[in-house]
């Protein structure tokens, strides 16, 4: 029988959602320095069986005023049918806070925050339990290389196309939690494994982890296991995400003439007007006539023969005066 990411939820099982506010709040200190958008970076490979994807985020370290990320890495889940709902930071009362993650039998709310690899802005569609064991998604999930007992392929859907981090003010994602992922959050659940809890306490003392070092580009973006932050296969900040100008830039194999016409201009000299083909081939292959602009040999007699009359009549009107 499977577990899905989202169960049924009858109205008797509805709780007070009036407290989740303040129930999920880890940082509570207000922090007026909107957090950076996402790096976007590749996924290591899944070490093997059991292992669940945990995305990366920035967490605030109030010592040095700045936030430092935390990469997102492997973990084990902590019992079968266990799910990751990713924490996020929300502005309210003009500052924002941090809204823990958690584990639990379904995906709660984490502010729309499209993470990347299944975590969409709402669900996970990276896999489900099924008779204790994870299937895994092979479209959002690195399974290349690595024996995975079960894995399937489905198309996923982005709710939030943004690399926006956080929800609510101004810039931020502008969605509210369904009922469903009200009763959700308000459900008992379990808080971070320890080595979730030691992965971010690593990534707060390494400098190059820290905002103001990398300018939202850290060093190690994700890695194969939690503290695994020297590990052979951990994954950089993606270079296209700092300078995308460049990757649109590329050349490009020529296309058919009419293809070119419907096409918008790549260059700055392509928004000049460009002379017909035929026209370009004429100016870089001349006629063989170079004389074409000169008069017919018929019609220099004639030009020349009137030339000679118009004198003789004016030489004869001198004579008569």
């Amino acid at each position: 029988m499977k577990t899905y990411l989202y169960k049924p939820l009858f109205a008797s099982l509805i709780i007070a959602a009036s407290s989740l506010a303040h129930a999920q709040v880890d940082i509570s200190v207000g922090i007026e320095l909107a957090p950076p958008e996402l790096p976007v970076y590749d996924q290591p490979a899944i070490p093997g069986d059991g292992y669940l994807w945990t995305p990366g985020y920035w967490s605030w370290n109030p010592n040095e005023n700045d936030y430092f990320w935390v990469p997102g890495t492997w973990v084990t889940a902590p019992y079968a049918g266990a799910l990751w709902t990713p924490g996020y930071w929300g502005y309210v009362g003009n500052s924002y806070s941090w809204n823990r993650g958690y584990w639990g039998d379904h995906i709660g709310y984490y502010g729309g925050i499209n993470y990347g690899h299944g975590y969409a802005g709402v669900g996970y569609q990276g896999g489900y339990w099924n008779h204790g064991s994870f299937n895994y998604n092979r479209t959002v999930n690195n399974v290349r290389n690595v024996h995975v007992t079960n894995v399937y392929t489905s198309n996923i859907t982005n709710v939030q196309n943004s690399h926006v981090s956080f929800n609510g003010g101004r810039g931020g994602v502008q969605m509210s939690a369904s009922k469903n992922e009200q009763i959700i959050n308000s459900m008992p659940h379990n808080q971070a494994t320890q080595r979730q809890s030691e992965h971010e306490t690593q990534a707060h003392t390494l400098p190059d982890q820290r905002l103001s070092t990398n300018h939202g580009a850290p060093r190690v973006a994700a890695t194969p296991e939690p503290g695994a932050y020297n590990a052979a296969n951990i994954e950089h900040t993606r270079t296209e995400r700092a300078a995308p100008r460049q990757v649109m830039q590329k050349p490009q194999a020529p296309a058919p003439q009419h293809e070119n016409q419907a096409r918008a201009p790549q260059a700055a000299h392509e928004n000049q007007p460009q002379p017909h083909p035929q026209q370009q081939q004429n100016q870089q292959q001349p006629h063989p006539q170079q004389h074409e602009n000169q008069p017919h040999p018929a019609q220099e007699q004639h030009q020349e023969q009137h030339q000679e009359n118009h004198a003789n009549g004016h030489g004869e009107e001198h004579k008569e005066k």
